[in-house]
This record gives structure tokens, sequence and C-alpha cells, in this order.
């Protein structure tokens, strides 16, 4: 089973889902800003990976700044609080695999926890070649 917090509109997003394929799994794809996940599973995902609650605001595009988010008065728990009210703060993609879950930052971040190997070449959508013609990363 292996699972993606996705938002279509990133590029690294799309990127890591399209290497998830190239395995030839077919990983379930939660569109995290429209169905967020709950603060349990949040806080379970982020237990998962072993970082920081701080590792998974996203800064780019957020509310971040306004919100005075780097500020280390902050809890974990506030911190969770704010991104089950502005979910874009979520960092992506995390992916969760059998093997572990990993915030994909590079994409080809996700192959150290995909099972299946690649199938075939995969360049990413700025041209930059990540898996060659025989499935073996570059």
């Amino acid at each position: 089973m292996v699972k993606i917090f996705h938002n279509p509109n990133c590029g690294t997003s799309r990127n890591t889902l399209a290497l998830i394929r190239n395995s030839g799994v077919e990983p379930e794809v939660v569109f995290y800003l429209e169905t967020p996940p709950s603060k349990e599973e949040l806080k379970k995902v982020i237990a998962d990976m072993s970082i920081p609650v701080r590792d998974v605001l996203r800064q780019k595009g957020t509310p971040y700044k306004e919100l005075d988010l780097g500020n280390p008065q902050w809890s974990d728990e506030e911190l969770l609080d704010f991104m089950m009210a502005h979910p874009i703060l979520i960092n992506r993609p995390i992916v969760a695999t059998s093997i572990g879950t990993k915030l994909c930052r590079p994409s080809e971040a996700v192959l150290d926890i995909l099972v299946d190997p690649q199938r075939s070449a995969f360049t990413k959508e700025d041209g930059e070649v990540v898996i060659n013609e025989k499935g073996q990363r570059v």
C-alpha cells in the first residue's frame, strides 16, 4: 500500500506521483487541500517520518509569515492546529509505504521508500533525468 498526500498544482508532488506510478503502483491519492488529514493522522504521519513538526510547515505560498509561525513560541500542538486550519501549510508531498513515510522533497526521495523498482526511464517535468532506460537511478 502506498499513500501520497498530493497537491496537483505542485510540480514536486506531480513528479513524485509519477515516480510511484512508474514503479507499477497506483497509490491512494489524498488531495489534502480538499480533504485534509485529521490532526491525529497528521501527528502519526509526522511521527512516522521522525522529523519535527516544524519541518512539515510549508512557508512559500502560505500564511506562514502572516501567522508568525517562525516564532518559537508556538508549541507542536499549536502548529498542528494551524495546519488543520490552513492545510496549505502542510508541506508536500508526503508518501507512506510499507517501508516508511517520507516528505519527498526532492521528488526522487520517494525512491528510498518504494518496494517495487522503476519500470522505465523517468524524466522530471523540468527535464532532469532521474531514472535511465534500464530503470536505474541516475
